[in-house]
C-alpha cells in the first residue's frame, strides 16, 4: 500500500519594488524560509497581481513611481478581494508623519530600509503568525456559529412553524361547527405564530447583514456620522407600542429625557425594541418594567430594567449568537440574536452595553448612545 504524503500550502508573498535587485534579494531570502514568493515592480501591477493570487502577506515599498506605496495600499483595502491581507510597508524614511499616513491608509507594519535579512524574515514570520491566528479564531467562530445554527435554526422555525400549520388545519378541516368566537381565537393564534416566525427570520437576516457590514470600514463611518435627534420621541412610541403588543402596557413605567444619539433611527429602534422585548419576555406580567433614558456625557443613556428570572455572570459572560440560556428550563422562544443584535450595533456605533443581573432577582441592561463620533 503506498503511503500519501500530504504538504501544507506554502504561504504566498508578494513583494512590489521598482528596484529590481532589491526585488530579487527579498525573495531569495523568503524562498530559503519556505514562503512562494510573487513580485511586482510597480504599485499597479501589484495590484493586479494581488487580485488575482491573493497572497498572505504583502511587502511594499513606499516610493515608487506611477502608484506608490501609499496608493497601493489604499487600492488593496478599497477591493473586498484583498482588503484583509496584511501589508508591511518598506520605506527609506521612516518619519512620524510617513507612518501615519501609512497606518491610515491601512498598512499593518512599516519595515525601515536598510534593513537586514534577519530583520526582514522576523516581520514576515510575526505577520503570518499574527494573521494564521486571526485565521484560526475566525475559523473558531464559523465553526461554532454553524454548530449553533444547525442545532437553534430547527427549533427557531418549526415552533412557531408548526402553530401556524396546526391551526390552518382545524380551519381547513370541519369547521362548520365552530363558533364564530373559536374560529376568532385560532386566527389570532396563527397571527400570534406567524409574527413569531418573521421576527426570527428576520433576526437572522439582521445577524449577518451587521457582520457583512462591521467589515465595511466606510460604512461604519458612514453610520457613526449619523445623527437621530428626538430620542426621547422614538423610544417612548416604540417600547409602548411593544408594550401593548404584549399587552403589558400597565408593566411599562418610563423616565426619559430629551436626547439625541449618533445612530440611525431604525437601528436606534431595533435596540430599544430587542431588549424591551426580552425585559417583557422573561418577567412576569404584574412586574415592572422600567426603562430610563438621560443624557450622559458624550451621548444618551438608556436603562432598561426588569423583576424577571435574571441570568447567572456565567451566562452573560457566554452571551453569543444563537443561544439561549436554559431552554431545557424555560419555555420561552428566542433564539439569543436580540442581545447579540444590540450588543453589536452599539459596538459599530461606538456604544457601549452593559448586563447586571441576579438570578431570581431581574436584569438590568444599559446602553449607551454617542453622539457624533469625530
Amino acid at each position: 500500500m503506498r503511503a500519501v504524503t500530504f504538504v501544507a500550502e506554502m504561504e504566498k508573498i508578494l513583494v512590489i519594488d521598482d528596484e529590481a535587485p532589491l526585488r530579487q534579494l527579498i525573495l531569495a531570502a523568503l524562498r530559503s524560509r519556505g514562503f512562494a514568493g510573487l513580485e511586482a515592480e510597480n504599485g499597479q501591477a501589484g495590484v493586479d497581481m494581488a487580485r488575482s493570487h491573493l497572497p498572505d502577506l504583502v511587502l511594499c515599498d513606499v516610493m515608487m513611481p506611477l502608484m506608490d506605496g501609499y496608493a497601493t495600499v489604499a487600492a488593496l483595502r478599497n477591493d473586498p478581494a484583498t482588503a484583509l491581507i496584511p501589508i508591511v510597508l518598506m520605506t527609506g524614511r521612516p518619519d512620524n508623519a510617513g507612518m501615519r499616513q501609512g497606518m491610515t491608509m491601512g498598512a499593518d507594519d512599516y519595515l525601515p530600509k536598510p534593513f537586514s535579512i534577519g530583520e526582514l524574515l522576523a516581520t514576515v514570520t510575526a505577520r503570518i503568525k499574527m494573521q494564521q491566528a486571526i485565521r484560526r479564531e475566525a475559523e473558531k467562530k464559523l465553526s461554532d456559529l454553524r454548530a449553533n445554527i444547525s442545532l437553534a435554526m430547527p427549533h427557531e422555525l418549526f415552533t412557531p412553524l408548526s402553530g401556524i400549520i396546526g391551526f390552518a388545519d382545524l380551519l381547513s378541516g370541519d369547521s362548520t361547527g365552530m363558533q364564530p368566537e373559536e374560529i376568532s381565537e385560532i386566527g389570532r393564534a396563527i397571527a400570534v405564530s406567524a409574527e413569531r416566525l418573521h421576527r426570527v427570520i428576520e433576526n437572522y437576516l439582521i445577524y449577518a447583514q451587521i457582520e457583512i457590514l462591521a467589515a465595511d470600514m466606510e460604512k461604519v463611518a458612514q453610520l457613526k456620522a449619523s445623527v437621530t435627534p428626538e430620542v426621547r420621541e422614538i423610544i417612548q412610541l416604540e417600547v409602548a407600542t411593544l408594550a401593548t403588543k404584549m399587552e403589558r402596557a400597565a408593566d411599562l413605567q418610563l423616565d426619559l429625557a430629551e436626547g439625541r444619539a449618533a445612530m440611525l433611527d431604525v437601528y436606534l429602534r431595533k435596540v430599544i425594541n430587542e431588549l424591551t422585548n426580552n425585559a417583557f419576555k422573561f418577567s412576569e406580567p404584574g412586574t415592572p418594567v422600567v426603562v430610563r433614558g438621560s443624557v450622559a456625557e458624550g451621548g444618551y443613556s438608556v436603562s432598561i430594567e426588569d423583576r424577571g428570572r435574571g441570568m447567572a455572570a456565567a451566562e452573560i459572560a457566554r452571551m453569543g449568537a444563537f443561544t439561549q440560556f436554559e431552554r431545557k428550563m424555560y419555555e420561552q422562544q428566542g433564539s439569543g440574536l436580540g442581545l447579540v443584535i444590540s450588543r453589536r450595533l452599539m459596538e459599530i456605533h461606538g456604544g457601549t452595553m452593559s448586563i447586571v443581573s441576579v438570578p431570581g432577582g431581574g436584569t438590568t441592561v444599559t446602553v449607551f448612545f454617542p453622539d457624533v463620533v469625530s
